[in-house]
């Protein structure tokens, strides 16, 4: 039995697959304690946790521990000169009209940055060398007193040559063996002091509290008998045992956004769809990716909290627009949606937990694109009359009646996902109307035809039990390791021997690493270098196939440069120019058996013929349908509501769904 259990702001899923049974559960997140949660998906699953052979997990511990600064006391180590270097930053200014601007806040205090004598410089040649003296006289005792539970290492120019780093780590762990160690040469390898002293600072800042958390989950899973492999998901859009996570947590941020595009992808080519625009609409967020020929596009830095993280991530553009964001009015009397949720605890106003703010989820119930008896399979109730109660001050504030302001709401809410689908579409050169909208995640099929048709994109695809799609994302998922270093070379004849040597370096380092993991098997390679024109301040990646290194020439790199550039700055650049490569990222995977088809979680309920949905000014009587009882071929032309266990899906006047022969649901606009 293979289990995928991701864990999400509002609720944590479940995909389990045992030959070719799948099955599927939704719980309320825990977020005290997710590991609960967690281990509660397996009961509702019904799952023997004996029986589980292979568990893939995703959660979103190591961002709420950043968001909500509740991680390690962590000591930051650096270079004497640069102890301010966390706090100094950039020299940006993100909001320049903003008299009451700071820059983000690092995860340390000043008292708590440390400084070693020692100097390597860009070449990695050794300037001064490490003062050994001075770190048992000075360093040590003071990292002892001060009670911390990690410690974050960032030599200038480790990058290069890491053997001072290497050294300061030995001595702080023969000193203080229970201290946990991140340094920038395994973390952030790569140039760019300031944005590899924050990552490699927040992968200690994490490090514990993903420890800590996954050795609750794997001390609650070994009781229940489970004795299988276990894995985490990165931001990358990999998974790597979870052994292999306690070194570089900072790798599994964004685990969750990452699984749900893996998983979408992997749907989407089931029915031979390649060029996507997926949204993700949980209960927290929406989280867009634009997908070319099946591959997502990896990013080589992200943020959280405003600090900058120097790893590889699926690039992915969130915004504040999840079932769970508030809806409310500022103070300027505009009428605004997010980015604050309501989460699981209190959740929005019909869950009756507590909550009394109007959310997405309750305007949907007030329109009626969400039946309140109906809400996971009929699992859980919500309470219709919280809902319109909670939208009554909006209402008033607006001058219409709840079902306007719900409509308000919602519209509002196609608007911020429409801006970010823009973000990563036409703002990088892509048109929209060339790709297929891809909606999953419980809220997502709700809002997709509306959004759609603001893009001008002409098709939809469904993939069956959407709101459980990042689970089955963790299941899909091969073992990814990608490596980014700094290799300064200029676009000369030498630069593809260059990359030859460099390739067969990362080659047998990964080969060894994966065996250590007990990860046996063919293993795929990719490679590709981060170029610019010399002068430049900032490169883009160009791809390389391994394959071609044998016989590539400094021509050929000059060709795909050129293409990559016109690509994203739609010019070549001036003839003559110089070229040079300041960095290669390198990737190994290790490919999983596919998956059995995903069909369509059934449900015990029996939908009514039709319910009243509200469509502009008017409320129409809209068809319903149960997702499971959709044959492949049948055609169901709006207005329609298609409702499923983990989410559903709304069909509006002008459009038509039908399900195809590998379970997804292929939507498309009609002629008024």
């Amino acid at each position: 039995m293979r289990v995928g259990i991701e864990v999400g702001g509002t609720f944590t899923d479940i995909v389990a697959v045992d030959g070719s049974r799948v099955e599927v559960a939704k719980v309320p997140s825990t977020p005290h304690s997710p590991d609960i949660g967690a281990y509660a998906a397996i009961g509702a699953a019904g799952l023997d946790v004996g029986a589980i052979a292979d568990l893939v997990h995703g959660s979103t511990v190591a961002t709420n521990a950043i968001l909500e600064r509740k991680g390690a006391r962590v000591a930051f180590v650096t270079t004497s000169g640069f102890r301010d270097i966390l706090f100094l930053q950039r020299h940006d200014r993100r909001n320049i009209y903003d008299l009451r601007y700071a820059k983000p806040a690092p995860p340390v205090a000043r008292r708590d940055c440390f400084v070693v004598a020692e100097r390597i410089d860009a070449a990695g040649n050794v300037i001064l060398p490490l003062d050994e003296a001075a770190i048992g006289r000075d360093l040590l005792p003071a990292l002892a007193a001060g009670g911390y539970d990690a410690v974050a290492i960032c030599l200038l120019s480790a990058y290069a040559a890491p053997a001072h780093e290497q050294r300061l780590e030995a001595l702080i762990a023969a000193a203080l063996p229970g201290l946990r160690i991140a340094c920038s040469h395994v973390v952030a390898r790569e140039f760019r002091e300031y944005e590899r002293a924050a990552t490699t600072t927040l992968s200690a800042y994490v490090q514990p509290v993903i420890d800590r958390y996954l050795d609750r989950f794997e001390a609650t899973l070994a009781r229940a008998g489970f004795r299988g492999h276990f894995s985490v998901m990165q931001s990358n859009g990999g998974r790597l045992p979870a052994t292999a996570m306690r070194q570089t947590a900072i790798t599994a941020l964004f685990s969750g956004p990452a699984a749900g595009v893996v998983g979408a992808i992997r749907q989407a080519a089931r029915s031979d769809r390649g060029n996507l625009i997926t949204f993700d609409m949980g209960g927290t967020s929406t989280d867009v990716s634009l997908v070319v020929d099946g591959a997502a596009s990896l990013a080589p830095e992200t943020e959280i909290d405003g600090l900058p993280i120097r790893t590889p991530v699926l690039d992915i553009v969130s915004v504040g627009a999840g079932g769970g964001s508030l809806v409310w009015i500022d103070d300027g009397g505009m009428l605004r949606v997010g980015p604050r949720s309501a989460g699981a605890v209190p959740g929005p106003a019909c869950y009756g937990l507590g909550g009394t703010e109007p959310t997405v989820t309750d305007a949907h119930l007030v329109r009626g694109t969400i039946r309140a008896d109906a809400f996971l399979g009929g699992t859980m109730k919500l309470d219709a009359d919280r809902a319109h109660a909670a939208f009554a001050p909006i209402a008033a504030r607006l001058g219409t009646d709840v079902a306007g302001a719900a409509a308000a709401a919602i519209r509002l809410t196609v608007a911020n996902i429409v801006r970010a689908m823009q973000l990563v579409s036409t703002e990088r050169g892509r048109d929209p109307r060339d790709y297929v909208l891809l909606p999953f995640g419980g809220a997502g099929p709700l809002l997709a035809a509306e959004i759609a048709e603001e893009l001008g994109v002409p098709e939809i695809l469904v993939p069956p039990n959407p709101g459980v799609i990042s689970a089955l994302g963790l299941l899909s998922a091969d073992y990814v390791k990608i490596a980014g270093v700094t290799r300064r070379m200029k676009l000369d004849d030498t630069a593809p021997a260059g990359l030859r040597e460099s390739f067969a370096i990362f080659q047998a380092q990964a080969e060894g690493e994966f065996r250590a993991m007990g990860l046996h098997g063919a293993l795929d390679f990719t490679l590709s270098a981060d170029m610019r024109f010399v002068g430049q301040a900032f490169e883009i990646p160009v791809e390389i196939d391994p394959g071609l290194l044998p016989r590539l020439t400094a021509a050929d790199l000059a060709e795909r440069f050129t293409a990559a550039h016109r690509r994203v700055y739609f010019h070549g650049g001036e003839p003559g120019r110089r070229v040079e490569i300041v960095g290669l990222r390198l990737g190994v995977r290790r490919r999983l058996e596919a998956l059995p088809a995903f069909r369509e979680h059934p449900t015990a309920l029996s939908p009514p013929a039709s319910v009243p949905v509200r469509v502009g000014s008017a409320t129409v009587a809209a068809r319903m349908i149960a997702a499971a009882a959709l044959p492949p071929g049948m055609a169901v032309t709006g207005p329609a509501l298609v409702e499923g266990y983990s989410s559903s899906l709304w069909v509006p006047p002008r459009w038509s769904a039908r399900r195809d022969e590998q379970g997804n649901i292929i939507m498309r606009g009609t002629a008024a």
